[in-house]
């Protein structure tokens, strides 16, 4: 459930900014068949930063009602405030998720004792197993690879999603950890590089609108057919690098509503939709993709 494709959901909203029902359930109902691993409700993708706390906790909830246990789900609960973090994180505990997903805490730029301090703590608030998210370009913080080990020691912290784009990190990390820590990529680029390095699967943007795609390309990987595996990553490439020609999540809604995936590209401020500039981008890629 950790391993493979796992989809960093978008929170489908309707006109007025509300969280849309209808349009979760097409969402999950399409991962469901399209082979999807698991998906992560409400990380960052899912637009974590600009929903309440209480939000945040319902669409997790809700999100669980509607997979009714055909797909895992995965608790997106990061903050940059370590209290709100345990608090996020003690919600989901008999909720039914199989486990929770921390990014780095953003804005603070924490020391490594920071966030070793950080991730211990939130970790022995709970018995659900706990995924560290390190994504540097957009915390302004990079956990290295010795903090990664020491927090590895901690019964309940069983992988990490590696966002830096730097493929070096899967050998780093490997070296310091042992085998059963799981090393998924966050970032789509360079995701088939970094399973063919020895990573587990790829928490994923592009599965929102290329679900099975991205799906068949984690399994080709995990088989060892690498070769058909880069045609596929060839075709998806355009797609992996122009849904974040704007700030992510704008140009992946946009795209999931442009594929009848969802009803409305509503984001929250301060995310607006995409650019008139920006949209024949992200329409060429879907091209490139074979999706349009």
């Amino acid at each position: 459930m950790f391993t493979g494709s796992i989809v960093a959901l978008v929170t489908p909203m309707d006109d007025k900014g509300n969280v849309c029902r209808t349009s979760l359930k097409k969402l999950i109902d399409y991962h469901v068949e399209s082979g999807t691993s698991a998906i992560v409700s409400v990380g960052t993708t899912g637009e974590s930063a600009t929903l309440s706390h209480d939000e945040h906790g319902d669409v997790v909830m809700m999100t669980l009602d509607l997979a009714d246990g055909r797909i895992p789900v995965i608790a997106g609960t990061g903050a940059n405030a370590t209290a709100e973090g345990v608090s996020l994180t003690k919600r989901f505990e008999n909720s039914g998720v199989v486990g929770c997903l921390t990014v780095t805490p953003y804005y603070n730029r924490p020391t490594q004792e920071g966030l070793y301090q950080h991730f211990k703590t939130i970790a022995e608030s709970t018995s659900l197993p706990q995924m560290l998210y390190n994504v540097p370009s957009r915390t302004g913080c990079d956990m290295l690879p010795e903090t990664v080990a020491r927090l590895a020691k901690i019964e309940n912290i069983i992988g990490i999603k590696e966002a830096t784009g730097n493929l070096s990190r899967v050998s780093q990390i490997q070296e310091l950890v042992d085998d059963a820590f799981v090393l998924v990529s966050g970032d789509d680029a360079t995701a088939l590089d970094f399973m063919q390095l020895g990573g587990h699967g790829v928490i994923s943007v592009t599965a929102n609108i290329a679900a099975r795609e991205m799906a068949e390309l984690c399994r080709l990987a995990r088989a060892g057919e690498f070769a058909e595996a880069r045609r596929l990553n060839q075709r998806l490439m355009h797609l992996h690098q122009k849904l974040f020609v704007e700030p992510n999540p704008v140009p992946v809604k946009w795209a999931a509503k442009k594929l009848g995936l969802i009803a409305t590209d509503t984001l929250r401020l301060p995310m607006v939709p995409l650019s008139g500039a920006a949209s024949p981008v992200v329409e060429q890629a879907l091209k490139n993709a074979g999706l349009l």
